[in-house]
């Protein structure tokens, strides 16, 4: 068969399974919403089931692009909408326990998967330290049951939701540091510390700029977003930032959940009317990502980890990462029950994924067993995470996760009132389940964020726990 007759047939089975997952996981997400079942884990069991391991319909080679690009847009997605739930008003007033999460439980984290592994493992410190700075990161996207519902304590939510959004992108310039170190000779074009910080700034400076440029736009007469095409304006922001982020080789981490915080600030209508669309399409990246990694998981994978590598990965995911911030949390005001909640939900996710790979494709020694290590850890931590959610989220008197309503439209800001000129004051936003909420007719003489009475709705103003819409149901 022809190569490129072959790699279209390769492609068709895969968006076949793909679409196959996606009904079940749809089938299946209100059971899932309910109890330990986790559609995140459906998608990366189905991803193992249909490759080279178990039936062999699909061939998915870890250093290809499709594996590499796929995780890179999933976590980019995910980043942008989620930096959308960040409320600044209550981040000024809480910032200290994210900080302490991200200047001192993720180091120790860090510190103590390099330690681990070099002792347990046997690799040199080099690739021990590389190997915690690609897990140190976390993800909560497999969590959603805490940081998506809102009865949740929403200081819970925004210290896991921040953490996660920030570590991903300040975990990278670590990752490339000890690659090219660990890299032989005449491979360190990523050696530069200069090169690495201005990454990191680039990519903050476009995030930012980018929603007050459009926003600044929109502010004059002859421009204006029409109702039904308004969710696409955040989209098109994402899109250009992603592009703009490859091509200058800044930090599209950092860019990506900057982005989504500084738009929801300063347009909360844009925000309101792209959430639906962007938690499905973030929905769908995440379950693609997760079916083709699902897809690298095989029996040879799991076989050619020692028994450390096993040990390493069950402490990493045990151990490190709640001791780590436990530590980072004392003499905080949150309750024991909230300290041991964040303190469990560090997920490796889609970060990890792209990390990872780089290790694999860079070609360094020991790179083949150290991509096996963090493969292992991070399809151990979406199984544990991922099924433990819904049971602690009921600890916090979430008696049901699906059909509680949220007509919450987030806080009012002093500035950037929904520059986005459609004439509405009320968006659609979506429901735990899944569902979406019929948009509400503005009322004469109501005040933009209040219902037709005047009277203020849940959390408008205090980013309190009506601090955002639900995730959709199938988000596990």
């Amino acid at each position: 068969m022809h190569e490129s007759a072959r790699r279209g047939l390769l492609l068709l089975v895969l968006v076949m399974v793909f679409g196959i997952a996606l009904l079940v996981a749809v089938l299946l997400s209100g059971l899932a919403a309910r109890s330990v079942l986790s559609t995140s884990l459906l998608f990366l069991a189905g991803g193992a089931l249909v490759g080279d391991g178990a039936l062999g319909l699909i061939h998915v080679a870890p250093e290809s692009d499709i594996v590499r690009v796929t995780a890179d847009l999933a976590l980019f997605a995910v980043l942008f909408t989620d930096g959308m739930h960040v409320h600044f008003a209550d981040l000024r007033e809480r910032w200290k326990s994210p900080a302490r999460a991200l200047g001192l439980g993720m180091p120790l984290a860090f510190l103590g998967i390099a330690l681990l592994t070099h002792w347990l493992v046997g690799f040199d410190w080099t690739t021990s330290f590389l190997v915690g700075a690609v897990l140190s990161p976390t993800d909560p996207v497999f969590a959603s049951a805490i940081v998506g519902h809102r009865r949740v304590p929403s200081r819970l939510r925004q210290l896991l939701n921040v953490e996660s959004g920030i570590n991903d992108g300040l975990a990278l310039p670590f990752v490339l540091i000890f690659l090219a170190a660990a890299a032989p000779s005449g491979h360190s074009e990523h050696a530069s510390a200069g090169s690495i910080a201005l990454e990191l700034v680039l990519g903050l400076a476009f995030g930012i700029a980018a929603p007050l440029l459009v926003n600044g736009l929109l502010r004059f007469r002859l421009l204006g977003a029409e109702p039904k095409l308004q969710p696409l304006g955040p989209l098109a922001i994402g899109v250009i930032l992603y592009a703009v982020c490859a091509l200058t080789h800044a930090n599209s981490y950092l860019a990506a959940f900057s982005a989504g915080s500084v738009l929801a600030a300063v347009s909360p209508e844009a925000k309101r009317a792209f959430e639906p669309l962007g938690d499905s399409l973030a929905e769908l990246a995440k379950f693609a990502a997760l079916l083709i990694f699902g897809a690298l998981l095989t029996g040879e994978l799991f076989g050619d980890l020692s028994f450390g590598g096993y040990v390493v990965a069950v402490l990493a995911i045990v151990l490190i990462r709640p001791a780590s911030l436990l530590l980072s949390l004392l003499g905080t005001s949150f309750d024991r029950r909230e300290k041991l909640t964040a303190a469990w939900f560090g997920p490796k996710g889609f970060a990890s994924v792209v990390y990872g790979l780089l290790v694999l494709q860079a070609g360094i020694p020991h790179g083949e067993e150290a991509f096996t290590l963090i493969a292992v850890t991070i399809a151990f931590s979406i199984i544990a995470h991922s099924s433990s959610d819904v049971p602690i989220a009921r600890l916090f008197d979430v008696e049901e996760l699906v059909g509680i309503p949220d007509d919450n439209r987030g806080p009012r800001w002093p500035f950037g009132t929904g520059a986005w000129k459609t004439g509405r004051t009320t968006g659609a936003t979506r429901g735990p389940g899944g569902e979406q909420d019929r948009p509400e007719p503005a009322q004469p003489g109501a005040e933009p964020g209040r219902d037709g009475a005047g009277s203020p709705r849940d959390g408008a103003g205090s980013g309190q726990d009506g601090d955002h819409a639900e995730r959709t149901g199938t988000q596990q």
